[in-house]
């Protein structure tokens, strides 16, 4: 009796590993086929050009087409315009989203606390498409125009709540001992933070930083609300500009620049793959 409730047990056990392997198996099939077909289409674009040159118009794709040429130009305007943006968000989201996630994490109980930390995960929920209507009243209105500084506002709103998230989380997990250590050697507790506690949550901060990154890169309706977009390369930062993620939206929506859509697809896929691989790397360095 008791060896067959064993082996009951056994082929449930199989069963249940199989069942859970199987629905892994499917979760999969979706990123694979996107990966692949991403992959088999674009790769083909990838050229030296296709990072340095802006995007082509209409006039010299169509041109291209009849010749049965390769569609010229690229995607420099939009990797410039994607750069210039992340880093301003990252200038201001960065140092204000850790800041505000030691402040929750030191004083958690704190009815302000509370709050700021509802608010936060309010915000983390708040779809993409209502930021960049709320960043165009707050700034593209005022501003009377489109403008890099505007898609940035909108860049920065969208990686607080994870930086706040993810600086909070990490500094509880570390031990007491480590703040107590640093307040028994004389320090007070702002000094302790900065040079004791931050330090050493770094791994996990970092990997939030990243994450975040990885995230807004890939946005597109908060910039059309406020970057709009530019056909040639643009380092002014209070005007008009262009992303990567704009690019394909206008590629999409132009029957001649339709097969850039691949290339530019490929290159963003690459970089949120690349963020997402050293965000893990780095976590399990720092663990």
């Amino acid at each position: 009796m008791n060896k067959l409730k064993i082996r009951n047990r056994l082929i449930k056990d199989k069963a249940l590993l199989w069942g859970v392997c199987l629905l892994a198996a499917l979760t999969a099939v979706p990123l694979i086929a996107i990966l692949g077909e991403v992959l088999l289409r674009g790769y083909d674009q990838l050229s030296w050009s296709f990072f340095t040159e802006p995007t082509p118009t209409a006039y010299k794709a169509m041109k291209a087409i009849e010749a049965g040429e390769p569609i010229p130009g690229g995607i420099a305007n939009g990797i410039i315009g994607t750069m210039i943006m992340l880093g301003m968000a990252i200038v201001v989201a960065v140092p204000v989203g850790i800041l505000c996630g030691a402040y929750l994490a030191e004083n958690s109980k704190r009815r302000f606390a509370q709050v700021v930390s509802y608010l936060s995960d309010l915000l983390q929920g708040t779809p993409s498409v209502i930021i960049g209507i709320i960043t165009y009243i707050w700034v593209v209105v005022p501003m009377k125009g489109y403008s890099a500084i505007a898609g940035s506002v909108a860049l920065c709103i969208m990686m607080l709540p994870l930086i706040i998230r993810s600086t909070e989380e990490t500094l509880k997990i570390l031990p007491a001992s480590l703040k107590e250590a640093g307040l028994a050697l004389g320090g007070n507790s702002a000094r302790v933070m900065l040079r004791v506690q931050l330090p050493a949550a770094f791994g996990g901060i970092f990997t939030g930083v990243l994450l975040a990154i990885s995230r807004v890169i890939g946005e597109t309706a908060p910039l059309m609300f406020t970057a709009l977009g530019c056909s040639f390369i643009r380092w002014s930062i209070d005007k008009p500009i262009s992303a990567v993620p704009l690019l394909i939206w206008e590629f999409f929506n132009d029957p001649n620049l339709q097969e850039l859509i691949w290339g530019a697809s490929l290159f963003l896929l690459l970089f949120v793959l690349s963020l997402n691989l050293l965000s893990k790397i780095l976590f399990e360095f720092y663990r």
